[in-house]
């Protein structure tokens, strides 16, 4: 214990007009949050005020990063702060390290009332990257968007906030640390626990894992590679997949957390995981992986690269879940996905006569399908995958549901995603992403763009291209309704479906770093004849993505020649 009690400051600021959190809280360059006096302890303090006084005295929260720069910094502050303002007991990460989905299993687990996840996900990171500061509710998810306008609204009139300048922790000393405050008559306790700990547990309740171990470590030993990328999952690769689950120590590389991710954006996708792509096109290794900075989102490669595109994933766990003892025992509620990811899902959940809920992209809408008990697996196209054992996405869970089917059905990566095809259909889907575009320039051609496919006349409209000629059946604004509390979400996104369902969707996003706006276009083409499933996918999504590029004009609108991106 302190010998004497440590002061309470309270300090004068001025608010800032840019901090409405977006779908992955509030995203900026670090050198802003760096920079700018009083960014960071402005926001803390719009989180910590949004919280019911009554509900803040004395409540647990938990603290962790992805480990990126400037997280360190941040944490000290948090800290101070949350002592300031009446916060009971923080739990952080050992080093200040808590992937996302560790973040809501130990909320959810020990009843915290939210938690405080530092990352900018898949974004760069160091001292010229991107920062993020997230807040996480008491069921584990993210905020929903009433939460998220509080905060907002308390940034914008924001004049001083608490803090304990004096309070400092170590946080390489795992255990138990209490410190006595002024005017305060119980004093601040702060717990460093190990990082990967509580969420193994809940791990090993879910999966079979002699049965996984079995599979890395018998004679037919399989041979696998799983890229951590320099973020946050390299503690819980090593620990969960080769300590626990036998994969020799060579199956796990990039496992040391960087402040800068060695240089390269932590993004597990074909274009930014290219050690890991060209590892497996050599043939030694019969499953891949990679993750993001923060283990939320992952990426699925078989034998030769085979590459398993993220809504093909959610489909295929969809229709092996029998593989997994936690939905064997509890059974199968519901599936749900995010509008833009290809209906692939959707023909599990018919197949299956399950529930089928389509929602807005932000991974708060699945939790509240899951906290009323509707729904019980959930994906998006952008590489996230879950299930209602917790409220994030999460990546190295997605991983482990990989390695129970494959072990289940004696199969490789390949050849269970053929059989899915052969059974199912294959949905042809891309993603072409227009990254760093001026947002006045985005807005308005989203905007001219709604104003094209909302005409009358659009709907009866027929484009050639080539010898196919499509149909538009329906276009619309995509707006959703929340089955369970009726809140509604509008202008999710703009959707062109086509009579022989094939579908154009476009989505502007800015949760990047105040890199300006991303506006996203999906294509995608249902295939029932496996004679058809071996084509390449750009070759038949191509008249698609050519519509999409002449009603949007989009290269000429931005001056672009191209996306940054193709998924």
């Amino acid at each position: 214990m302190e010998t004497s009690p440590i002061p309470v400051v309270t300090v004068q600021t001025a608010p800032f007009e840019d901090q409405r959190p977006g779908t992955n809280g509030l995203r900026r360059k670090t050198a802003v949050f760096e920079g700018r006096r009083n960014y960071l302890q402005n926001y803390i303090q719009s989180v910590l005020s949004s919280i019911d006084l009554r509900d803040r005295q004395g409540c647990t929260m938990v603290v962790g990063s992805d480990g990126r720069y400037f997280s360190r910094a941040a944490i000290e502050v948090i800290v101070q702060m949350a002592a300031a303002n009446g916060i009971g007991r923080l739990v952080i990460g050992h080093n200040g390290l808590l992937s996302t989905p560790a973040v809501s299993c130990i909320i959810r687990k020990i009843k915290a009332i939210g938690g405080i996840i530092l990352t900018a996900s898949h974004n760069p990171g160091g001292p010229s990257g991107d920062f993020g500061v997230k807040f996480n509710v008491a069921n584990g998810g993210p905020s929903p968007d009433t939460v998220m306008e509080r905060i907002y609204q308390v940034s914008r009139t924001l004049e001083e906030y608490a803090i304990c300048p004096d309070l400092r922790i170590d946080l390489s000393r795992l255990g138990r640390h209490d410190f006595d405050l002024e005017n305060k008559f119980k004093p601040f306790r702060v717990e460093i626990v190990d990082s990967v700990e509580v969420y193994l547990q809940l791990l090993r309740n879910i999966f079979d894992f002699n049965s996984i171990k079995s599979l890395l470590t018998g004679p037919n030993q399989l041979k696998i590679h799983i890229d951590a990328m320099n973020g946050v999952m390299g503690p819980y690769v090593r620990r969960i997949l080769c300590d626990e689950l036998g994969a020799p120590a060579n199956s796990a590389v990039n496992c040391v957390p960087l402040e800068d991710f060695g240089g390269r954006p932590p993004e597990p996708s074909l274009t930014y995981a290219t050690s890991l792509v060209d590892a497996m096109k050599g043939g030694d290794f019969g499953f891949g992986a990679a993750f993001d900075a923060d283990g939320d989102r992952y990426m699925i490669l078989g034998e030769n690269g085979f590459f398993v595109n993220p809504s093909d994933s959610v489909a295929i766990m969809a229709a092996n879940l029998s593989a997994i003892p936690y939905f064997r025992q509890l059974g199968v509620k519901g599936f749900a996905r995010s509008m833009a990811t290809s209906t692939a899902l959707d023909r599990v959940a018919k197949a299956l006569k399950l529930a089928l809920y389509e929602t807005p992209t932000g991974w708060r809408y699945f939790g509240n399908l899951m906290d009323s008990g509707r729904c019980s697996l959930c994906g998006e196209e952008s590489f996230g995958t879950g299930s209602d054992h917790i409220r994030e996405k999460d990546g190295l869970w997605s991983v482990l549901v990989w390695l129970s089917i494959m072990a289940a059905r004696k199969q490789g990566v390949e050849h269970i995603v053929r059989e899915h095809w052969a059974k199912f259909g294959r949905n042809y889907f891309c993603r072409f992403d227009y990254e760093g575009l001026d947002p006045r320039a985005a807005f308005y051609l989203m905007r001219d763009l709604e104003a094209v496919i909302s005409d009358k006349a659009f709907t009866s409209q027929k484009f050639a291209v080539g010898d196919h000629v499509y149909n538009v059946e329906r276009a619309d604004n995509y707006e959703y309704i929340d089955p369970v509390d009726g809140t509604v979400a509008r202008n999710q996104g703009l959707r062109i479906i086509f009579s022989d369902a094939s579908r154009v969707v476009f989505r502007m996003s800015g949760s990047g770093g105040g890199m300006g706006a991303t506006i996203r276009i999906y294509a995608e083409s249902f295939e029932r004849d496996p004679e058809r499933h071996n084509r390449e996918t750009q070759v038949v999504l191509g008249p698609l993505i050519a519509i999409a590029l002449k009603i949007s004009n989009i290269h000429e609108r931005t001056g672009r020649r191209g996306p940054n991106i193709i998924t």
